[in-house]
């Protein structure tokens, strides 16, 4: 066998964060294919997520050898600040009182998100799931289309070298996307322009 240490890892972590996820949507009704419940979706994805973790790990132990780098003083210390900016956001959020509940850990994920991209080796990760928190706080008051610009913006920045038409084509295929998907489709009841344009 020809072990790859990054793509073991990696499986792991999908199975793991697959596994935390299930566990945390037990709370929520799953319904059935064609009357979804809150926690259908989230079922899918995490499922998807673990199988994913384990065709990584299968593909692992003959992909290989590929050791991880080492890391730099930087890449050690963006953890901890990321994990501090997380609790920083969270409570300046709670303490404004103007983003409370679901808003607070929004603000939270966003700002320590950013705070592990401090590191250059941490900052697709870190930019890529700023983007997703930046599309959570946006779409109840901004609606989809804007959240799906917002989110796309952010995550592109992860690649040093994209090219503004690209990142437009692909804020455009996925509002379609989206849209005749989840809406047009699913009727799922989100809002799709921003409040104020709507009232």
């Amino acid at each position: 066998m020809k072990i790859n240490t990054k793509d073991l890892l990696a499986g792991g972590i999908f199975i793991l964060l697959a596994i935390i996820g299930l566990w945390l949507n037990t709370d929520h009704t799953l319904g059935d294919a064609r009357r979804m419940g809150p926690g259908y979706m989230p079922m899918l994805a995490f499922l998807v997520l673990g199988g994913l973790g384990i065709a990584v790990i299968v593909a692992g132990l003959f992909s290989g050898p590929d050791p991880l780098a080492s890391w730099t003083r930087l890449e050690m210390l963006a953890v901890p600040i990321g994990i501090v900016t997380f609790f920083l956001g969270y409570y300046a959020s709670e303490a404004t009182g103007l983003f409370t509940g679901w808003y607070s850990l929004g603000w939270g994920a966003l700002a320590g998100c950013l705070g592990l991209s401090v590191a250059p080796g941490w900052r697709p990760v870190g930019l890529v799931h700023a983007g997703l928190a930046v599309f959570g706080l946006m779409l109840e008051d901004l609606g989809l289309m804007a959240s799906i610009a917002g989110c796309t913006a952010v995550a592109a920045l992860a690649e040093t070298q994209h090219r503004v038409k690209g990142v437009i084509g692909m804020i455009l295929f996925l509002a379609v996307l989206c849209y005749l998907v989840f809406i047009a489709y699913l009727d799922i009841r989100v809002p799709v322009w921003p409040v104020f344009l709507t009232q």
